[in-house]
């Protein structure tokens, strides 16, 4: 399978809220994650980031995502997913449910070893995604 298409069944598994469970077979074990944004400072895993994704899905059950742009630099071996991830907060969550929608652009960076992805970073202003569910 080419890291692209890799890329491409982890991306959709991690966004339609699969969790570890259903991204594993996509990644080294141990995988590691990062991203600048606060909500996320305490994630430093891919597996962690698949299950905060799968969370998020319970205060806002109809989170789903417009991809942009998918593109693969062979050369490095990275692979990069640019999306807008939609959804309303109607379900109570780390506050009770807001009625709030949000429209978020993000970018996944995804490091490949070989066949399988070692390292993803999320580029996410999260500040502007929690103003506009009510969060902050």
């Amino acid at each position: 399978m080419s890291i692209e298409t890799t890329a491409r069944e982890f991306f959709e598994a991690c966004e339609t809220g699969k969790g570890w469970e259903g991204c594993k077979g996509y990644c080294h074990e141990g995988a590691t994650f990062s991203a600048q944004a606060d909500a996320l400072a305490d994630v430093p895993t891919l597996e962690g980031y698949a299950e905060w994704m799968k969370g998020l899905l319970t205060p806002v059950p109809d989170g789903h995502y417009e991809l942009k742009s998918f593109s693969t630099d062979a050369d490095r071996g990275v692979v990069t997913a640019f999306a807008v991830f939609h959804g309303t907060h109607s379900v109570d969550g780390p506050v009770p449910a807001t009625g709030n929608k949000v429209a978020a652009d993000y970018v996944y960076a995804m490091e490949f070893d070989g066949d399988k992805i070692k390292h993803m970073t999320k580029i996410w202003n999260d500040v502007h995604s929690l103003k506009q569910l009510g969060w902050a």
